[in-house]
């Protein structure tokens, strides 16, 4: 999901997305993680819930770099091996957007990003219980709708958890994406 490109002048508004943050372990209060982006020289920083979600505005427009920095950051001041997915904000909008199913009441609406999307070509699709759970390809995304309760324990979930995929994916609700916009 991140972007290459040349500097400029015009600023722009970047979500990153931390993997696995106030899970496991890897305990980040809000306060200090919005530091670590300001001392990073980043304007209007915000953090959104808990779950590791930084809005923030640069002109710089190399999505790589960026990210390589925010990780090198993030490793330093929290001694945990970092790992953030970069999105655009504007590309945020679209893939909110294109969410592909209905939002109905029993049924919880994800989108799993991808630090390297490739990775989605290998996660086996096939045999999913549609009264269970959805999955569609997005533009460098995965759209996941399950049934409430069962997002640790479908098929898909199983699958996901086991696969070399998870050092490099993170999920984040479409609600919280909604926040983020």
């Amino acid at each position: 999901m991140t972007t290459s490109g040349t500097q400029n002048d015009a600023p722009r508004r970047w979500v990153a997305l931390l993997r696995g943050v106030n899970v496991g372990g890897v305990t980040i209060r809000s306060a200090p993680l919005a530091d670590v982006f300001r001392a990073l020289g980043f304007d209007d920083v915000k953090t959104v819930l808990a779950s590791g979600n930084v809005l923030f505005t640069t002109t710089e427009d190399d999505g790589s770099a960026l990210t390589g920095r925010i990780e090198k950051a993030l490793t330093d001041e929290f001694g945990y091996s970092a790992r953030v997915v970069l999105v655009r904000q504007s590309t945020l909008a679209d893939v909110v957007t294109a969410y592909p199913f209905d939002e109905v009441d029993d049924r919880q609406p994800y989108v799993i990003f991808a630090s390297d999307p490739m990775i989605f070509g290998g996660v086996d699709l096939a045999d999913l219980d549609e009264s269970i759970e959805r999955v569609a390809s997005g533009d460098d995304v995965l759209y996941w709708e399950v049934r409430r309760g069962l997002s640790t324990d479908s098929t898909f979930s199983k699958r996901t958890a086991k696969a070399k995929s998870t050092a490099v994916t993170t999920t984040r609700n479409l609600r919280t994406l909604r926040k983020l916009l």
